[in-house]
């Protein structure tokens, strides 16, 4: 069981944590992407699958988010970095620690890894790098304080937002600081975030990286994609976190 973990803004995180092994001192600690929450199918999949092989997981929604508190209009990748620092600080310094993010949770882990040594292991599902072109593409046309992400009601566009995506750019600077192993699983069908996001990354990173391409898989791992997903993510955790050190 974890504790209740709250945000540096005190916010509540809802979370779901999934036993593996008694013995594991290792979690893999799941983050969602924008307007999404920790209850997408795939990623309770992947966190089952894991916890199968004797991994931990925790699945969690950033504040603002699905059952967190926190308002949605709030809800900006650097914020979304601090959330993170705050699942890190309540499990505490006895755990490996592997982040897996999907989409814009991506750009989240890219940020978190390149400064925070208690990540050790990192995946990006579909990940975020181009933050800025990300939201020029999909919102640049709407007006924020009046239009909603994809119309959902629940998630308005705010002009934190855009602001911050213009301030973080690109991430490829950032992912050459990633000295962690990381895994970048990307479909070629995916129409939200385009897999040369995953190819920019694997480009810059500074340290083991591996790219998988999914042949035809879209960006939420549909149909097929979410089984073809697990099977590339829970062994190499498996066989990454079983060649780390103690320390």
């Amino acid at each position: 069981m974890i504790d209740p973990i709250r945000n540096r803004q005190g916010e509540l995180l809802d979370h779901t944590f999934h036993p593996g092994a008694p013995d594991s001192r290792d979690v893999v600690v799941l983050g969602h992407g924008v307007t999404a929450n920790k209850d997408r199918p795939f990623l309770v999949a992947l966190a089952e699958a894991l916890a199968a092989a004797g991994v931990p997981a925790l699945r969690f929604s950033f504040a603002g988010n699905g059952d967190s508190e926190g308002r949605f209009e709030d809800a900006t990748v650097t914020k979304e970095v601090e959330d993170l620092g705050a699942v890190l600080d309540a499990l505490g310094d006895q755990r490996r620690i592997v982040y897996a993010g999907h989409s814009q949770g991506g750009a989240v882990g890219v940020l978190r890894a390149s400064r925070d040594p208690r990540i050790r292991v990192l995946v990006s599902l579909a990940g975020m790098v181009d933050c800025h072109g990300f939201a020029v593409r999909k919102f640049g046309a709407q007006t924020p304080g009046a239009s909603l992400m994809w119309d959902k009601p629940e998630c308005p566009l705010s002009q934190a937002y855009m602001d911050d995506m213009a301030a973080l750019g690109s991430l490829a600077d950032v992912a050459a600081q990633v000295r962690v192993p990381w895994l970048l699983v990307h479909g070629t069908a995916d129409t939200v975030v385009p897999i040369e996001d995953s190819r920019v990354a694997r480009g810059r990173a500074g340290g083991e990286v591996r790219l998988v391409e999914l042949e035809g898989v879209d960006h939420v791992f549909t149909g097929d994609g979410t089984a073809r997903m697990v099977a590339e993510v829970v062994p190499w955790v498996v066989e990454t976190l079983g060649g780390l050190g103690e320390g």
